[in-house]
């Protein structure tokens, strides 16, 4: 079969190569995978951003695909069935445990980038019949964070929700808050990008190099409320500003590290507003479960930037570190 290797912590290290095919064992199932969705996690791990890892590996954490086969000991599965498994598979369902890190799709075991994979069968979820391959591939993570940002912040009618960037997870939280009845803030240094998401359904785009003093605005946009919940994506750069914009109560969702992992910032407001700062890593199987069937019930379809075909995977990443995306960076694997 055909699988992109990382050989070392370079995007110059993803190979294209010829792997034999694996078979399923106890409680698993072969999956022939269509298509891989790129995350800022494949980023990191690309670019030795996580830490020490056993190479060479398959990367891709998200993927689609059917079953071909199926192992002994699984019931409630057949071949054919169109699936996305979790990224942290043994995560089934409730809190995070520590033992959960072990298991990390793409990361410590292989992932999506090969045309098959042996995955755990309690970690696959069905794909709505309206979805393609692509749109189905970006559903593992990018989805369930955006699903578990919403029912944390407790978004409903009339809750304003303020998103910092265009990029996957943004996406999905636009269409979800927005299938709540939210009103939803957009930033992004490009004015295209904004005009881009304002056509999806934002309601306010703010361009933060033009007006650096978002927060403020996003306080004269609310009538001095704030907003209710805050997809905190970057980090360190922006989080004070997160705070000032924030509304009393409000939830604080935090995603994301590329302006910075080091924080420091004010905790006065924190205590005076009662702020929720909620930490997120991805979700359970039941997360991603939840998350389809919103996706199902609401018809939401996935916002895809690029398609990049399998032997243009290096081209892939280096297009998903040019942040140049709206929506999805996607790999078919059948082009």
């Amino acid at each position: 079969m055909r699988a992109i290797q990382l050989t070392a912590p370079s995007i110059d290290a993803l190979h294209l190569t010829e792997l034999p095919c694996p078979q399923p064992g106890y409680g698993e199932v072969l999956i022939r995978q269509h298509a891989v969705s790129l995350n800022y996690l494949d980023l990191a791990l690309a670019t030795g951003q996580f830490g020490a890892i056993a190479k060479p590996i398959i990367p891709g954490a998200d993927s689609a695909g059917e079953i071909v086969e199926v192992g002994a000991g699984v019931s409630g599965l057949q071949v054919g069935q169109r699936v996305v498994p979790g990224m942290m598979y043994h995560w089934h369902a409730g809190s995070i445990r520590a033992k959960h890190h072990h298991a990390l799709r793409g990361v410590t075991n292989h992932g999506g980038l090969a045309e098959y994979a042996v995955v755990p069968a309690d970690s696959l979820v069905a794909i709505p019949d309206f979805l393609t391959w692509q749109q189905a591939a970006t559903l593992p993570i990018a989805a369930t964070t955006a699903w578990n940002a919403i029912t944390r912040g407790k978004v409903q009618p009339g809750s304003t929700v303020l998103l910092l960037g265009t990029g996957g997870v943004s996406l999905f939280a636009l269409q979800y808050a927005k299938a709540a009845g939210a009103r939803v803030i957009m930033l992004s240094s490009s004015n295209e990008k904004l005009a881009r998401v304002k056509a999806l359904g934002a309601d306010e785009g703010i361009n933060y190099r033009e007006e650096p003093e978002w927060d403020q605005r996003v306080l004269a946009l609310t009538h001095g409320h704030g907003a209710d919940l805050v997809l905190e994506s970057v980090g360190a750069a922006t989080f004070a500003k997160s705070i000032a914009a924030a509304a009393y109560n409000a939830t604080i969702f935090v995603i994301g590290f590329v302006g910075g992992a080091e924080l420091t910032v004010p905790v006065l407001p924190i205590m005076q507003k009662m702020l929720n700062i909620i930490g997120n890593n991805t979700g359970s199987t039941a997360d991603l479960r939840a998350a389809v069937r919103a996706v199902e019930t609401a018809r939401i379809v996935p916002e895809i930037d690029r398609v990049f075909a399998l032997d243009k995977t290096q081209e892939a990443y280096r297009y998903l570190q040019s942040a140049g995306h709206v929506g999805k960076v996607v790999i078919d694997l059948g082009m």
